[in-house]
């Protein structure tokens, strides 16, 4: 049939595979390949989302802001009461101002100090999550070989980094950069919100530039070790060396052994928690951790290890190989 149209002249017939042998271009809006870094970040989340264990720590973390929601009523309450009056828990009868010392150590007051605590306590409930995440978000992707799929795709590495930056960040907005703004919200209305959120917008802002550089910093560093150890055990021993046995050798070098205070700068944590003071405006000589290094020492630590965490993301994602 063919030769004969052929001599006749005649158009040659479509076969019924041409449709699917020929190249058929895309014809939708093409988008920057940013979105597909938003995409990954929805994906990751949604499957952290699917695990028990997330829901049981998540679940651990509402404790620690429920006890700063409702302790910022009792401090309320109290101050409605006489000094010298008792007020009764739980079948014991306790004097006003000996609650007040107790609470006083926390700033439940809606200043700056008030989210810096709440931020430093939740950090820790954040780390264990953090880890265990990192084994499902980035880990697999090497362990079963996901990666040079994602990136044969219309993206490039780094929006491969992005991305995953992004899920992890998703967790610390859920854990910690939400809640505070709850807590600054119920702060407003303890506190005459005709005058607290006028007189208060530093913390408000500090409170977005903090969660903003701890998804910064802890969204690269999960990411590099993750896919250096790629594992959920060895990642939880070495973000539990970096955020547990860090802070002990830095409390026990400065306060025990009475070393320079520089040697604080070990503790990680302890390097965003006073940049994150400064960003919400509070004074770094009442941080609850003691004496101090200069905020620029501080500053430097944590480019430092941002920077250690790029070089290594630079050099272990380019090697990967691309089936295209």
């Amino acid at each position: 049939m063919g030769y004969l149209n052929w001599l006749l002249g005649l158009p040659k017939m479509a076969t019924p595979t041409d449709n699917l042998l020929r190249y058929r271009p895309w014809r939708g809006e093409l988008r920057n390949p940013v979105f597909g870094s938003l995409a990954m970040a929805r994906v990751s989340l949604r499957l952290m989302f699917r695990r028990k264990l997330f829901w049981a720590l998540y679940a651990l973390a509402a404790m620690v802001f429920f006890f700063f929601f409702y302790a910022q009523y009792l401090v309320v309450w109290l101050q409605l009461q006489a000094a010298n009056q008792t007020v009764t828990f739980g079948g014991f009868r306790v004097q006003v101002t000996d609650l007040f010392k107790f609470l006083d150590k926390l700033n439940l007051n809606g200043s700056a100090h008030t989210f810096g605590n709440y931020i430093w306590f939740q950090g820790h409930v954040a780390m264990v999550l953090l880890a265990f995440a990192g084994s499902v978000l980035v880990g697999n992707d090497f362990q079963h070989g996901s990666l040079p799929f994602y990136l044969s795709k219309p993206i490039g590495r780094w929006h491969y980094v992005l991305g995953k930056a992004l899920g992890a960040g998703g967790i610390i907005t859920l854990l910690i950069t939400g809640p505070s703004l709850l807590l600054f919200l119920q702060a407003g209305l303890l506190y005459n919100w005709k005058t607290y959120y006028t007189d208060h917008w530093r913390e408000f802002l500090g409170i977005l530039g903090y969660g903003l550089l701890l998804t910064a910093v802890l969204g690269l560093l999960l990411v590099a070790t993750s896919i250096w150890l790629r594992k959920t055990v060895p990642l939880v021993m070495v973000w539990a060396g970096l955020f547990v046995l860090a802070p002990r050798l830095a409390t026990y070098f400065v306060d025990g052994q009475q070393f320079d205070v520089a040697w604080r700068l070990i503790d990680l944590w302890n390097d965003l928690y006073l940049l994150g003071l400064w960003m919400l405006g509070a004074d770094l000589d009442e941080s609850r951790t003691g004496p101090q290094p200069p905020l620029w020492q501080a500053a430097l630590a944590v480019a430092f290890v941002t920077g250690v965490c790029l070089l290594y993301l630079r050099r272990r994602v380019q090697a990967v190989e691309i089936v295209s």
